[in-house]
């Protein structure tokens, strides 16, 4: 009998959620910026663990929100941890064990994870907890977190991984599959990803866009693939808009005599050429868009409710 399971991954901003996912998946599926909430709608990556199938759901961060974004960005995360069939919580294990003069993101990253063992508890589900970049804390101090935490009563088990170097995601994988109801499975065997080519492009697109302005450019700014068309030689075409919210951030964006943009369009078009397996010309345009983010038309279809 085959089995099959869906599995949320959340955590704070900026836990390594998007890396981890990439690493089971062992194919890139979600972004990696330095941006925290990179992440703006749940993405799923499929494997297989023998005759059983993870679809794993990168969730966006839960986190303190403030605007009708990130709103709808911390419900998907819990909607996603609700339905799925088990839950793995991220968390970055460094930021958690600084004390005294911690610096003020990591003191939100606990802040945010308590969040998120409160929302577990009033849930009445049990989590499987991860300790993310254990190559950069010494054993003893995390053994000791281990212990708080798991204290907490919401996980019934641990494991100490580090999503960059891939370190302890084996058995974290064999414990996912051997907890897997039965069932078929819920995707094409080949299939790695539930999104569109179209967004995937899009995403690219970010996140060359956030790697090269993470200093300059704030966190909003959108991309979206407005045309996607083969040309008579059989290249394939995409055109992209990016979308900011004042005229600076245009600038910055196009830089001098465009040559910001330019630089961004040739790694994005490098990337969405290689996934694709076929040349592609991309056609990058940077528009003005003040109230982008609180346009719910721009994420329907994207498990993002804005409410009324």
């Amino acid at each position: 009998m085959s089995r099959s399971a869906f599995v949320a991954v959340i955590g704070a901003p900026n836990a390594g959620k998007s890396t981890l996912v990439n690493r089971l998946i062992g194919e890139k599926v979600s972004i990696v910026t330095q941006k925290v909430q990179t992440t703006r709608f749940p993405i799923r990556g499929v494997c297989a663990v023998g005759e059983v199938q993870l679809v794993f759901i990168d969730t966006p961060g839960v986190f303190s929100p403030r605007r009708r974004l990130d709103r709808a960005m911390v419900a998907a995360a819990w909607t996603q941890a609700h339905d799925a069939d088990l839950i793995v919580h991220l968390v970055d294990a460094k930021a958690e064990i600084s004390q005294g003069r911690a610096r003020g993101a990591d003191l939100k990253a606990q802040a945010d994870r308590r969040a998120i063992v409160a929302g577990l508890r009033q849930a009445e589900r049990k989590a499987i907890l991860a300790l993310n970049k254990i190559d950069l804390i010494r054993r003893d101090s995390l053994l000791e977190l281990t212990t708080h935490l798991y204290a907490e009563g919401v996980y019934d088990q641990v494991f100490m991984i580090s999503g960059q170097t891939g370190s302890g995601l084996d058995d974290l994988k064999a414990a996912l599959a051997a907890a897997a109801p039965e069932g078929p499975w819920l995707y094409p065997p080949d299939q790695v990803s539930d999104l569109p080519f179209r967004l995937r492009a899009a995403e690219v697109t970010r996140e060359k866009l956030y790697l090269r302005l993470h200093q300059e450019l704030p966190y909003a700014a959108n991309v979206e693939t407005t045309a996607w068309a083969e040309d008579e030689d059989g290249v394939l075409r995409i055109e992209q808009e990016i979308l900011v919210e004042r005229d600076g951030q245009k600038a910055i964006v196009i830089g001098q005599g465009g040559q910001t943009l330019k630089a961004i369009g040739q790694v994005a078009r490098e990337e969405v050429s290689a996934m694709l397996n076929r040349p592609v010309r991309l056609f990058l345009t940077v528009r003005v868009s003040s109230n982008w983010a609180d346009d719910r038309r721009r994420f329907e279809g994207l498990g993002l409710d804005y409410g009324t």
